[in-house]
């Protein structure tokens, strides 16, 4: 009975990411017809103060405010949403400003490898080699489907993005430490953190950027990607990470690179050419050798 909970839970949690990489697969588009009508600061804080809204108003309902009682919990919370949201979701709003969709979803498909090294430091999850043959496929997928697009790029963007994905993987980390080690909320942990890293990322946009007028298709744009792809992704983001390490999960996260070129198919006619097709092969090759080990070793 434990080992069919355990793959039932497993299996949620690997829905909950897939559902999760495909609403993010679709906001690199819908962030880049943003960007044409708003600056990236404004675009990515207004995204962010929808989201951290909702998530709030239902943490409270719920009674998740006592969390924020003790003083390490909150100093906790406002550490990860500074580099999960500020750093990570910011700057890769405004590394896209600056280069394009493919440039930045390559620099961020190498952001496993911070994880796996952070993931080993402070939360003692080693890879077995099987994973690591694993990881090496995805990056090599990686590398062939975007084959180097960063020659002509923009240094300041390379930059702001590597941030980003350090910001990523440095929250992704304390997430699953606070979640499972700790046995923090997942809604309080979501509303709070981003709800401290939006107030940052606002007073960022408002001091760089100013105000604004915002058109119709922006608000529309801005909704749907604070409701869904913000609010709904993340709370099933962390619930997933109750489940799955934080290595795994960000192994996960690369099948974007997969989505991201059938929607710019389906949407902007780009065709496949064979080297694609390959590492595409490739990087879910790689995430089918790290999930299927790990249900072997945990289950």
């Amino acid at each position: 009975m434990e080992r069919m909970i355990l793959h039932r839970n497993r299996l949620i949690a690997l829905i909950e990411v897939c559902l999760v990489t495909f609403l993010w697969s679709s906001s690199y588009i819908l962030v880049k017809i943003g960007l044409t009508l708003i600056s990236p600061l404004n675009l990515v804080s207004l995204r962010y103060l929808i989201a951290s809204a909702i998530l709030i108003a239902l943490a409270l309902l719920k009674g998740r405010a006592n969390m924020l009682r003790e003083i390490r919990t909150l100093l906790k919370i406002a550490f990860l949403g500074f580099f999960g949201y500020t750093v990570a979701q910011g700057l890769q709003c405004v590394g896209l400003f600056y280069l394009p969709a493919v440039s930045v979803t390559f620099i961020l498909n190498f952001s496993p490898l911070i994880v796996l090294t952070l993931g080993i430091i402070f939360l003692k999850e080693y890879p077995t080699m099987l994973q690591l043959v694993g990881l090496t496929s995805v990056i090599l997928g990686a590398y062939l489907f975007f084959n180097t697009p960063l020659a002509n790029g923009s240094p300041i963007g390379i930059i702001i993005t590597l941030l980003s994905g350090f910001g990523w993987a440095t929250y992704l980390v304390l997430s699953r430490r606070l979640l499972v080690k700790e046995k923090t909320n997942p809604l309080g942990l979501t509303a709070f953190s981003m709800g401290f890293g939006t107030l940052l990322m606002s007073i960022g946009a408002y001091t760089f950027e100013g105000g604004l007028h915002i058109s119709s298709t922006s608000w529309g744009i801005i909704l749907w990607l604070g409701i869904v792809n913000t609010a709904l992704a993340f709370l099933l983001w962390n619930h997933a990470l109750q489940v799955l390490e934080a290595f795994e999960i960000s192994i996960l996260q690369n099948t974007m690179l997969v989505q991201i070129a059938l929607l710019s198919w389906l949407f902007l006619g780009e065709a496949f050419t064979p080297v694609k097709v390959v590492s595409m092969i490739l990087v879910f090759t790689g995430v089918l050798l790290v999930q299927f080990k790990k249900t072997g070793k945990n289950n």
